[in-house]
């Protein structure tokens, strides 16, 4: 059994060439074992899947000398997006996140430990808190976005211009056609429970 590549800060490196190989092996393992069912949802949700593992695995590798990782790096880059004074409710960065409450409370519990962010009152409303970037949240971010996208470019080099224009385009189709698909869901759930 091989050993799990790691960085020198510990991480576990992905490297899975074989992704593309991985999932048309589940595909053929259905069409064989389910002919009755079509498993092409196997082949595309599997890819999608593998790119997320994988991309996160990279991101993580370039963000550990900030001692960040992907889901603490989207809080800061959140915060760095929203303007000056970098900051937003709890419930914005949910939205923004599209996280959980607790979800986002392990990050800001990570990021406020490492001084990047600090909790402060929201001036019109005692009962809430806004989120804002520190001195050194807004250093880290500044220095951490540029060495993420290019890392993140380095890879979709790999695809000509006009089929990065394509994925770009197929992708927000397919968003879309799955925001329709809950909402629809969502609407018949709730006219079922009334």
């Amino acid at each position: 059994m091989t050993e799990t590549p790691r960085s020198k800060k510990g991480h576990r490196i992905v490297r899975d060439s074989a992704a593309r190989e991985r999932v048309d092996e589940i595909f053929r393992q259905w069409q064989a074992e389910r002919p009755d069912i079509d498993p092409i949802p196997v082949r595309i949700y599997g890819l999608i899947g593998r790119i997320h593992i994988q991309s996160t695995a990279f991101i993580d590798e370039v963000l550990a000398p900030y001692n960040l990782v992907r889901g603490t790096f989207d809080v800061l880059t959140a915060l760095r997006r929203a303007g000056a004074p970098y900051s937003l409710t709890p419930k914005d960065l949910t939205n923004h996140l599209l996280l959980s409450g607790a979800g986002l409370n392990s990050r800001i519990n990570k990021l406020e430990a490492l001084h990047y962010i600090a909790r402060l009152p929201e001036p019109n409303d005692r009962r809430t808190i806004r989120i804002q970037l520190t001195a050194a949240g807004e250093a880290v971010i500044n220095q951490a976005i540029p060495i993420v996208f290019e890392a993140q470019w380095d890879r979709l080099r790999l695809l000509e211009p006009a089929s990065q224009k394509q994925l770009v385009e197929e992708l927000m189709h397919f968003a879309d056609a799955i925001d329709r698909a809950n909402s629809d869901l969502s609407k018949c759930l709730q006219t079922e429970t009334e």
